[in-house]
């Protein structure tokens, strides 16, 4: 084996390990429940349930899903829509990741008729839980149905939601409003206390999802084994908390979670803003607060990172250019005071902006710096985007694409750069949005090793090049003892 590939097996070898310790670790501690689950939400939209409250159900169901360990061999989602008629809007195996599980959940339309609760359980039992639908058959995956109703059942549930428990189904049971505890405790699995719950009214509704999102797991006080942590590379638990640590080589940034390979890591980063009619005052509020969120990240200073933004609608605004605010609190104030523009969305127009204006030397963008474009949207564009994000891409910006609600998923594909996996994302509600700062990782230095493999590639390049000056060194002193020997003969 060559020298460059043994090193690379080294690279593969310890990042490996590093996540099998880890993964090792959690388990042997008992922290979570690794066991896969097979989940289906079962939710009333019957007359009685008003569509801005069928909306609420739905972000209640996008955070939970947020939560949860999804994939293929892990847990897998469905969902069962009832009123008078049971409709199957996702299958067990229908989709494998969160992104997808939300953007399905945001498109349910509620059925509007009548509240046979029973007549859903019977369904869930017989349909959605089928290997047909994805359910696995193993004893080994255990199968939970969450079933939210705000109404009194106008069918026989008890006898039904019996045969469901027997069957191997752990039955969790909300109710909304005027709903009957006596209903509740007719559906729920043992202990009651545990599987039954009760809110007010829809709006109070998301104040479960963190009981959910804990249920599959055995204990919740360590956020690091839990997960419920945004360490970029290592979380050390603490009593009650957690602290962020890097690996070797990285140094942790102000933001006391992310970590820089550079001791001067320098971008200039500009957002680029939706803000059309669509996203409404309320949402774009919360942008705002999102923007702030990915601001706390970077290290943000006259040297390093230099932040500029730019909103849209129907026309193209500069809110302030890069390097006019050189700290994080003047930056975040400044956004705060950003009003809303409303009108269009000229999705293309702004990227051009951007490209022809915000990422040049007159609006602060430093020559040899790395530039990063983050474009949020609500919306599809109502102009073409193709040309305007290909031109951004081969300009050398870096772009990443955030979707909420109603943008377009092949949109946002075709802003990001590549790898796409880590450039676009998508939620179906804003309140969700803060989940995607987390996950966005702005990296402003060469891809990072989790050992000191890049370290030794490059000592074995610089020995090579030392080697072949040498050599030639060698050669221009032996033609230099022959030309002598010529002469003195």
């Amino acid at each position: 084996m060559t020298l460059p590939g043994f090193v690379m097996l080294l690279c593969i070898l310890g990042a490996q390990a590093t996540v099998d310790l880890r993964n090792a670790a959690a388990m042997a501690a008992g922290l979570c429940n690794p066991k896969p689950t097979d989940v289906v939400f079962i939710i009333d939209s019957s007359r009685s349930v008003r569509p801005s409250e069928f909306e609420q159900v739905k972000v209640f169901l996008a955070k939970v899903i947020d939560g949860l360990n999804v994939g293929a061999d892990a847990t897998r989602v469905g969902v069962v829509n009832y009123a008078s008629r049971v409709k199957n809007e996702i299958s067990l195996k229908s989709h494998k990741t969160k992104a997808a599980l939300v953007k399905a959940v945001s498109k349910i339309e509620p059925l509007s008729s009548g509240t046979m609760t029973g007549l859903a359980i019977q369904f869930a039992m017989n349909v959605a839980f089928s290997e047909a639908e994805g359910a696995r058959k193993s004893s080994d995956i255990s199968k939970v149905a969450i079933i939210v109703t705000d109404g009194r059942p106008q069918d026989n549930i008890r006898d039904i939601a019996l045969k469901a428990r027997e069957a191997g189904i752990e039955i969790f049971a909300i109710g909304v409003g005027r709903v009957e505890m006596t209903t509740l405790r007719q559906m729920a699995s043992e202990p009651m206390e545990d599987h039954v719950d009760y809110v007010e009214s829809y709006s109070l509704i998301e104040k479960l999802t963190k009981k959910f999102q804990e249920a599959f797991c055995a204990v919740v006080s360590d956020q690091c084994a839990t997960g419920d942590h945004d360490c970029e590379h290592i979380c050390i638990s603490t009593p009650g908390s957690f602290k962020c640590a890097c690996r070797e080589g990285h140094t942790l940034t102000g933001d006391g979670r992310t970590c820089s390979a550079c001791s001067n890591a320098a971008t200039d980063v500009v957002f680029l803003i939706d803000g059309s009619k669509s996203v409404r005052p309320e949402n774009f509020e919360l942008v705002k607060k999102w923007i702030n969120l990915i601001i706390d990240k970077l290290d943000v200073s006259e040297t390093n990172t230099h932040v500029g933004l730019v909103q849209y609608s129907s026309s193209v605004k500069q809110e302030f250019p890069l390097g006019r605010y050189n700290s994080k609190k003047a930056l975040k104030e400044a956004v705060k005071k950003m009003g809303y523009m409303e009108r269009g969305t000229m999705t293309g127009h702004a990227i051009n902006f951007m490209v022809d204006n915000s990422f040049t030397p007159s609006q602060g963008a430093r020559p040899g710096v790395a530039k990063v474009g983050i474009v949020f949207t609500d919306g599809r564009s109502q102009d073409y985007i193709g040309d305007a994000a290909r031109k951004a891409k081969e300009s050398g910006f870096e772009m990443f694409a955030v979707g909420v609600g109603n943008a377009v998923e092949d949109e946002l594909r075709e802003i990001a750069s590549a790898p796409v996996a880590d450039h676009y994302f998508y939620t179906a509600d804003f309140k969700t949005m803060n989940q995607i700062a987390k996950n966005l990782q702005i990296n402003v230095c060469q891809a990072e090793d989790p050992c000191e493999c890049n370290s030794l590639v490059k000592f074995q390049k610089k020995v090579e090049e030392a080697l072949q000056a040498l050599t030639k060194k060698l050669d221009a002193v032996t033609k230099r003892i022959a030309a002598l020997e010529n002469k003195i003969v």
